[in-house]
């Protein structure tokens, strides 16, 4: 018998006891609408150039990869799917015997992989398939020319988002041990390319590093780990990696995410305070990027000022979002929806929330649409599969999935995250008769 943890509202809807002083947060389970983590795989594998991710599903998987992409498939990209079929799902064919094969061939054709990811799904997970014994298998094959990991990117019981954290903690027990005097700064959570050299000009600048970040541009090179390590996270979906890092001696620095000028401002002075940065120098390196950055909200924020938004519990990155919406560009917030509320990753982020704010976690998918219907917010942040009902019913609506693909992190990407926001008001002004 387990003693019960929180009080009951309704039927799959609970109250969390929050500790003294935090926002109580509505947990609730039910139905629930999202996209599955093998959609992670679009900004991975733009990033690491020299990986290759091999989806063991079914076609729907395949079609589903090779579409939020926008990649077709005679252009090479670096993903692909072994696709199992009815002999494999009726176990009238090895599987195993089958995706090495695929392996196999792949590899002679593209050279160029220096890892090769093999990455779960549904069909694959159900039938049993054993991936990480696959790995090895193939490892003991290919190793060193080609490092072959696993990693699960099924949408059972999963947001879409977790397909990046679960990518990245397979890497962390291939990093290499830090020498134990040294001192660096881990960015952890994929960034864009024009982003982490913006970063890297700022961390220049005020004295601080060496910086690296994880995952980087190369699968094979791997940042080094130990007790100097200094965690900064980039992105809130990254739970287990975090853990797995810590486990090798890492430390997190507590800070906000690097949106808009407050939090980018914060995250970057978390390091600057890690090496002793003087307050004046900090200042002066990073003045006139946050005055631009200022300047390029202000364009936008007379159009968000006031208005009212709603987050559905989607991408992990709502928390975050809501706090640089409400904190620079004045939108109210009526509630404030997350998948998984994991307080070390935001408790940054909790502290900077209006303290009227609700928060939920998980989904009940029908009676967070009631609550919708009943707020009738300005504008609602959700999942692609909601957009298109709530805009029939008369309600502006944001993708979350376009948050994710987008870089939206730092100063001069500032002023980009707002006019995601206002661009749908403003549509709906000129759509207005």
């Amino acid at each position: 018998m387990t003693t019960p943890t929180a009080p009951l509202l309704a039927d799959g809807c609970a109250v969390d006891a929050a500790p003294r002083g935090t926002l109580p947060v509505l947990k609730e389970r039910g139905q629930r609408e999202v996209f599955c983590g093998l959609t992670g795989i679009v900004w991975l594998h733009r990033k690491m150039q020299d990986a290759f991710f091999m989806v063991v599903g079914s076609r729907t998987c395949a079609h589903l990869v090779q579409s939020a992409a926008g990649v077709m498939i005679f252009a090479e990209p670096r993903f692909g799917t072994a696709i199992l079929g009815d002999r494999d799902l009726a176990g009238l064919a090895d599987a195993n015997d089958e995706l090495d094969k695929c392996v196999r061939q792949l590899l002679a054709r593209r050279p160029d992989i220096e890892t090769l990811f093999l990455v779960g799904s549904c069909p694959s997970e159900v039938i049993k398939l054993d991936l990480s014994r696959a790995a090895e298998r193939l490892n003991a094959e290919f190793f060193p020319r080609v490092r072959i990991l696993n990693y699960s990117g099924s949408g059972i019981e999963t947001t879409f988002t977790q397909g990046e954290d679960t990518c990245l903690k397979s890497l962390v027990p291939h990093m290499p041990a830090a020498p134990a005097d040294e001192r660096s700064v881990l960015v952890v959570g994929t960034l864009a390319d024009v982003v982490e050299d913006q970063f890297v000009r700022l961390f220049d600048a005020m004295g601080v590093g060496p910086v690296r970040f994880f995952p980087s541009r190369r699968s094979r090179d791997l940042p080094p780990i130990g007790p100097g390590t200094r965690l900064l996270l980039a992105q809130p979906f990254v739970n287990e990696t975090v853990r797995a890092l810590q486990a090798r001696g890492a430390t997190l620095l507590t800070a906000p995410y690097p949106l808009g000028v407050a939090g980018t401002t914060q995250w970057l002075a978390a390091a600057a305070a890690e090496w002793n940065v003087p307050a004046e120098h900090f200042k002066q390196v990073i003045q006139p990027a946050a005055d631009r950055a200022r300047k390029a909200i202000d364009r936008y924020r007379a159009r968000l000022d006031g208005k009212t938004l709603f987050l559905l519990p989607d991408s992990q990155l709502e928390i975050p979002l809501a706090r640089f919406l409400h904190q620079e560009c004045g939108m109210r917030l009526v509630e404030v929806g997350t998948p998984y509320l994991d307080r070390l990753l935001v408790q940054a982020e909790l502290a900077l929330l209006p303290g009227d704010v609700q928060l939920s976690e998980g989904q009940h998918l029908d009676r967070q649409l009631d609550r919708v219907r009943a707020a009738r917010p300005d504008l609602t942040l959700c999942g692609l599969g909601l957009a298109n009902p709530l805009e029939a019913e008369g309600l502006r609506t944001k993708w979350s999935i376009e948050l994710v693909f987008s870089p939206i992190q730092g100063f001069d990407q500032a002023g980009d995250l707002a006019e995601l926001f206002a661009r749908p008001l403003e549509r709906a002004e000129r759509l207005t008769v």
